[in-house]
């Protein structure tokens, strides 16, 4: 049995979803706005957050990135908002799955399910400090990452990214195989939606190492990590 934290301003939605969790077998705690979900996530955090999109005092997104600014604690995002860039907006500030309104709540319970799978897999595997390259270093619990000895303020979705070239410098990733490792748990994220985060990890670098050009691209296949020549 799980501690779910159900963040969901609608009652009718609410209720439905209260009792399949309930008969999952999972203790559950409702709340219906934003300020309040975000002080119990940050003092007394749930197994996993249930979190809708629009949400009186502040909205979920905004609980998301100040969520993310201190942990990485599991949320499934709730929303009728479907068009893409909101989906990308929410799994790009952390979220670890998105399901749009309307949706059946026998499916939510088993994103739930493959959620928390998930994150007792990982936890499993757990190795502080491991180092992907000669430059690169990742601490796997905190969500860490330094290039050159010099921290990085990254996304996870930028994390996931950078682990993923950093581990085999030189290789050349199609975009498809990096969108497989930053957004595993989404499968409807346009491959384009890579080249932002890929952006956006570039300036990253530039600020902490400028001299040298870690992400490189090329033209029609993907993007490789270019380690210093040794």
């Amino acid at each position: 049995m799980s501690r779910i934290l159900l963040v969901e301003h609608g009652r009718d939605i609410a209720s439905v979803l209260l009792d399949l969790l309930h008969r999952a077998g999972h203790e559950v705690e409702q709340l219906g706005d934003g300020a309040a979900a975000l002080d119990r996530i940050l003092h007394a955090p749930p197994a996993l957050t249930l979190l809708d999109v629009v949400l009186p005092r502040i909205d979920g997104l905004q609980v998301i990135e100040q969520v993310r600014s201190r942990s990485d604690h599991p949320i499934i995002v709730l929303t009728a908002r479907a068009h893409e860039a909101d989906r990308l907006r929410g799994l790009d500030l952390g979220a670890d799955d998105y399901v749009c309104k309307p949706f059946s709540p026998r499916e939510v319970v088993a994103r739930v399910h493959t959620v928390l799978r998930r994150r007792a897999q990982r936890d499993l595997n757990v190795v502080n400090v491991a180092r992907a390259s000669p430059s690169v270093a990742f601490d796997s619990a905190r969500g860490d990452a330094w290039l050159e000895g010099r921290a990085l303020a990254l996304t996870r979705r930028e994390l996931l990214l950078l682990r993923a070239l950093s581990r085999e410098p030189g290789r050349v990733f199609t975009r498809s195989k990096l969108l497989e490792a930053a957004f595993p748990e989404a499968l409807d994220v346009n491959e384009r939606a890579v080249d932002g985060h890929i952006k956006n990890l570039r300036r990253k670098l530039a600020a902490v190492s400028p001299s040298h050009g870690w992400i490189r691209s090329v033209y029609g296949v993907g993007f490789s990590f270019a380690e210093r020549p040794g």
